[in-house]
Formats: C-alpha cells, sequence, structure tokens
C-alpha cells in the first residue's frame, strides 16, 4: 500500500517536471499533467523493474519515470492533434 501511495507522489512530482522539460504548449490543465506523470512512473517503473534495469529506490527509476512521462505527453499530444 504504501509502495502505490509512493508511486503516486513520484507520478505527481515526475509529470511537473516532464511538463516542464517537453518543449511546447501542451495546453492541457494541470491535473492531466500530473495524471500523465503517474501513468508514465508506473509504466517505467513495471518496465524498468520487469527488465532488470534497476531496482525500487534507484535513481535510475526517476529517470525512466521522467522520460516515461514525456514520451506519453508526446502520444497525447499527437492524439490531440489527429482529433
Amino acid at each position: 500500500m504504501f509502495a502505490f501511495i509512493g508511486t503516486l507522489i513520484v507520478g505527481l512530482v515526475v509529470g511537473l517536471i516532464a511538463r516542464a522539460l517537453k518543449p511546447g504548449d501542451d495546453s492541457m490543465g494541470w491535473i492531466m499533467t500530473i495524471v500523465l506523470g503517474i501513468a508514465g512512473s508506473l509504466i517505467a517503473g513495471y518496465v524498468g523493474r520487469a527488465l532488470g534495469w534497476y531496482q525500487p529506490g534507484q535513481p535510475a527509476g526517476w529517470i525512466a519515470s521522467v522520460i516515461g512521462a514525456i514520451v506519453l505527453l508526446l502520444v497525447w499530444g499527437m492524439i490531440r492533434k489527429r482529433t
């Protein structure tokens, strides 16, 4: 339970960092940015640990989470442009 809450907090921070690092205007609110950050954190954490790239609590997890969130922000931007 505490790991899940920790992941949500990390996702919140990661979403804000990813939004700051990603160039361009996403024209989305901060809640959606945080949701995408949480999703990026969850996906990157799962994939990284499943592939054995890092263990929980390692700095690589933070980096992977930010990269995952940026990728999700890019995908979200491409989806929004299509509609």
